[in-house]
Order: structure tokens, then sequence, then C-alpha cells
């Protein structure tokens, strides 16, 4: 793997395992990505130098991974122009639901794509998408995946 282009940013280290089918993904498509945890409550200045930093640092595409108020990809798209993937993670209070809507419900001018509840892999090919246009590798790897499932 060459240069992160995919950033991948988690609130909480809870969230480690359910977002390891993301991080699996990306390495097996051959993408590069830079990993922090760093909480949109409990460190927002964290947060902000991350996410304001992440296009001087060569990122194409952001995945935010959160759970209950879910406030992170939000903050995250405020700080940057980069696409922004919010993977609402499942609660233990109402399942995943308060994740989801906390992360579609983005106010007008702070776009947010949102993929299911805990849908880790889906984030992982919606930024490799997102990355293919601008990297031919990127776009081979991913017919490859696509040829594969079709014969899977």
């Amino acid at each position: 793997m060459g240069e992160p282009l995919v950033g991948v940013i988690l609130g909480s280290t809870s969230d480690e395992a359910a977002m390891e089918p993301c991080m699996a993904e990306l390495e097996r498509l051959g993408i590069g990505y830079d990993f922090i945890v760093a909480s949109a409550h409990r460190a927002p200045g964290k947060v902000a130098e991350w996410a304001g930093s992440a296009e001087g640092r060569g990122l194409e595409a952001i995945i935010a991974a959160a759970g209950k108020a879910a406030a992170l990809p939000g903050v995250v798209a405020s700080h940057t122009a980069l696409p922004v993937i919010g993977v609402p993670m499942k609660t233990s209070d109402l399942g995943g639901l308060d994740s989801l809507l906390s992360i579609v419900q983005m106010p007008p001018g702070v776009p947010v794509a949102c993929v299911a509840i805990n849908g880790a892999r889906n984030a992982a090919l919606l930024a490799a998408q997102i990355v293919a246009a601008a990297h031919p590798e990127v776009k081979a790897a991913f017919h490859a995946l696509k040829e594969e499932m079709a014969r899977a």
C-alpha cells in the first residue's frame, strides 16, 4: 500500500472491532489509510485538527464511525471539503438507530454519506469508488472485486 488516500476516524476504541472489515477491505484493495481514534465530544480540537489537515496530507475521502449521538461524521465534514462517509455504530440502547438518525440528519451545507448500521465494509467500498476516479490501480482492483463477487 502506498500513501494514505482514505482517512478512518473512530469516535471510540470500542468501535474498532466493528470497523475491522473496513480496514481489511481497504487493505485488500491496496488503499493506504490514515487511522485515528478521536471523539467529537471528548477531543474536539484533535478532531478539528485531523479533519482540517486531511486534504493537505493527501487524503481523498474520510470514513467516520460513531455511535449514540454520532456527531463525529458531521463534525469531521464541517472541517473539510473532502467527502465524508458516516458509519453508524450499533448501540446497546437503540440498536444503532440513534447513530443512524444522527448521521443522516445533517444540516444543509454539511453533506455526509451514510452506510448501514455497522456497515464498515460498504464504507470502505464507497471510499474506494471515490478514490478510483483518480487512481486507475484502485479502479482495476475494484473491478476485479466486482467480478469476484459476481462469480460467488
